[in-house]
């Protein structure tokens, strides 16, 4: 059996109900089912969230998914921007895969699901919380046009600091271990991103001191530009099951340089070249303490 076919068993092992205990309860478990299009969005298949949520009947767990349509038809949201249908490829034994219906998931079509999903499945508590929160992220994100700018930064903010924890905990399965290995790691990041700049040549354009930290000075488009290298560097870590500190640092480079091509063929501002907000991240944090 090769490396393909263990990790394959492995995968199926953990994934089955009678493994799923609740000594491995963490958000983690939803994490390791997400995938990403060519698009850069988030998806779920149903058959894998069904093994999650500790339902051995397909049949019955598409009971469910007819209720969180209806939920979704109910709340004037296109069930089709939410639930398409799609065919999963299944191991069914002897390392031999077969093709059955399912469905491709939203965030919100997952949080619809646990929402309808049984209440006395732990798991099923767990889920609620981890989509309820990715949910109302994403409304954020989709509402930036009637925040503020500081909103928005605090917004894109917050978002960086729950997706740099996801960053390091890929980087660290992939090899990047010590403190100097990650800083190291990221500047691979900034050098793709800014043009070869690392984080102590953007720290000394902006103008900052040393205990400053550079993500609290960006406005949002530049954090915005940041948010998407550290979810795609993630992303790319873990699809490519790339394994070593070197090859890690090549990929969060090369993904650097991609969202800069990006930025550059949409005719944006290099990210370099963006303003630094008179205001850092922290300001705005006191001001609105005070307002409450």
């Amino acid at each position: 059996m090769g490396f393909d076919e263990d990790l394959e068993e492995f995968k199926n092992k953990v994934l089955s109900p009678e493994y799923i205990t609740e000594e491995t309860y963490t958000e983690k478990i939803f994490e390791d089912i997400k995938h990403i299009n060519e698009y850069g969005q988030e998806f779920w298949y149903a058959r894998e969230l069904s093994k999650v949520l500790g339902y051995k009947d397909f049949r019955n767990f598409e009971l469910i998914i007819f209720k969180a349509m209806e939920n979704c038809k109910n709340s004037n949201q296109e069930i089709g921007d939410h639930f398409g249908d799609t065919t999963e490829m299944v191991n069914i034994g002897s390392n031999a895969k077969r093709g059955f219906k399912s469905y491709k998931l939203s965030r919100y079509a997952a949080y619809l699901i646990v929402l309808n999903a049984d209440p006395d499945k732990p798991i099923v508590a767990l889920g609620k919380t981890y989509f309820a929160v990715k949910t109302r992220q994403q409304e954020l994100i989709e509402n930036y046009d009637s925040l503020s700018e500081d909103q928005k930064r605090l917004a894109i903010r917050h978002e960086m600091i729950e997706h740099n924890k996801q960053l390091v905990a890929a980087a660290k399965d992939a090899g990047v271990n010590s403190a100097m290995d990650y800083a190291i790691f990221q500047n691979y990041g900034y050098m793709g991103l800014y043009g070869g700049l690392k984080a102590k040549d953007i720290h000394e354009r902006k103008g900052l001191k040393k205990s400053q930290n550079i993500l609290d000075h960006m406005g949002y488009e530049e954090l915005a530009a940041n948010l998407f290298r550290a979810t795609q560097t993630e992303a790319k870590l873990r699809r490519d099951n790339i394994q070593g500190k070197n090859n890690a640092n090549k990929a969060h480079l090369a993904v650097g340089k991609e969202v800069r091509d990006t930025i550059k063929r949409l005719g944006g501002t290099m990210p370099e070249d963006l303003p630094t907000p008179d205001k850092s991240i922290k300001q705005i944090q006191k001001e609105q303490k005070k307002l409450k």
